[in-house]
């Protein structure tokens, strides 16, 4: 049996009318569980927070335009793309990757939309038939998404709320849209639906259309393209995978004598990628905070559980106990504390994450946070982790002043009051 552990429970589970008559006990214990349970519960939180948030700003940076996309290298990272093409057993080659989920040509142009009161210059995103625009259902707010089926190009275009806003476009509207060339060269289309993002400097900036449309302005065969949108499967692989389809496009040369340029999102945007890296930081400051905050409350809580049993301590040492044993049954009991305390802030931080995940209690200025709500993601291994990192911190901050007890004499210990 174990002795330390046996006494522990005996102290920390006896019955209220046999604890301690001590007035300060119970309230120093009560603080040393709410800081534990504080600092758990708030720390679940913002891991969520953050987690989320990156999540939301990552998805909605893939959602206009891919994971990885694949232009010429001639490209001088403007809206005027360079044409380049794709054979078909390319094309295989690249969709066999076994990460790939979805694959589709697109071109951008640089185009002005011009309305009787007033304009607007934007880049003209056309895409063909295979796009994914699951992003853009998600964000639709008026109308429905451009049809691309038909066999001759499609005048649909979709635009965002916030240019939608600033011309005074409806859906159904006819607009005119011109695409400085050599020759100034006028296009009209129609607004089947109007999206929003919250990301109003991507919002203001783009507006989706059929690929045909690009291809016909600037007189390109119809295997002729801006480039290709990939996506995969797990963001997190999307790096490996991009290896992979650089490898596949390695030392070949498409028919204007051009080499294939393989980019992730994050080389793509990487100050936006750069800024959420950033966050991580604030996290891990956090973190470290929070968890100084209870391993503190805790040393408190057992200075006054030992100077509340020195009575119980000289008992022991006169019947032979050893120091160390003697310390052990005041770290069982705070395992006991801990526990509580991490039980409670678990509760408490998981509902607080699940209310504002379900019903979207804390609103956001998405002009500036890019998010209407607080976005919360929990992950259950990352909480698994808090969880132990906490246990393991608030026990090894408690070893030091558990050397209290070496320092307490027997003889005087039992006759203290």
């Amino acid at each position: 049996m174990n002795l330390e552990l046996f006494i522990a429970r005996k102290i920390h589970f006896q019955t209220p009318a046999k604890k301690s008559k001590s007035n300060i006990t119970k309230p120093a214990v009560r603080i040393a569980i709410a800081g534990i349970a504080l600092g758990i519960a708030v720390m679940i939180i913002s891991v969520g927070v953050i987690t989320g948030f990156k999540h939301e700003i990552r998805e909605k940076l893939i959602g206009f335009s891919s994971h990885i996309q694949i232009t010429s290298l001639t490209n001088n990272n403007t809206f005027e793309m360079a044409p380049i093409s794709f054979s078909a057993t390319l094309v295989d080659s690249i969709k066999q990757i076994p990460e790939v989920r979805n694959t589709c040509f697109y071109c951008t142009k640089p185009a002005i939309i011009k309305t009787s009161n007033d304009f607007q210059g934007l880049a003209f995103n056309g895409v063909d038939n295979n796009y994914d625009w699951t992003f853009f259902k998600n964000n639709l707010k008026e109308g429905r998404l451009p049809d691309f089926s038909d066999t001759l190009p499609s005048k649909e275009i979709l635009i965002s709320r916030k240019i939608a806003s600033m011309l005074n476009i409806s859906v159904g509207d006819g607009i005119l849209t011109y695409f400085i060339q050599s020759n100034v060269r006028v296009r009209k289309f129609t607004v089947s639906g109007i999206y929003e993002t919250g990301l109003q400097d991507f919002d203001k900036m783009f507006m989706i259309g059929d690929l045909r449309q690009v291809q016909s302005l600037n007189g390109w065969n119809s295997d002729e393209v801006g480039g290709m949108n990939i996506w995969v499967k797990d963001f997190n692989k999307s790096e490996e995978t991009a290896y992979e389809i650089f490898e596949t496009t390695a030392n070949k040369f498409e028919q204007h004598g051009s080499t294939y340029y393989t980019r992730t999102i994050r080389e793509l945007q990487p100050q936006i990628f750069g800024w959420l890296a950033l966050l991580d930081t604030n996290v891990i400051v956090i973190l470290i905070l929070m968890m100084l905050v209870a391993g503190f409350n805790m040393i408190s809580g057992l200075l006054i559980l030992i100077l509340d049993k020195t009575n119980m301590i000289g008992v022991l040492k006169s019947i032979g106990l050893r120091d160390w044993s003697i310390r052990k049954i005041f770290l069982y009991q705070s395992c006991f504390l801990i526990g509580k305390g991490l039980l409670l802030g678990n509760i408490f931080g998981i509902c607080i994450c699940l209310i504002q995940e379900y019903f979207k209690i804390i609103p956001l200025d998405s002009s500036i946070y890019y998010v209407d709500t607080v976005p919360i993601i929990l992950q259950p291994t990352a909480i698994i982790g808090l969880n132990i990192m906490a246990a393991i911190v608030s026990l090894l901050m408690l070893l030091i002043p558990s050397h209290v007890i070496a320092k307490i004499s027997p003889a005087k210990s039992i006759r203290f009051e």
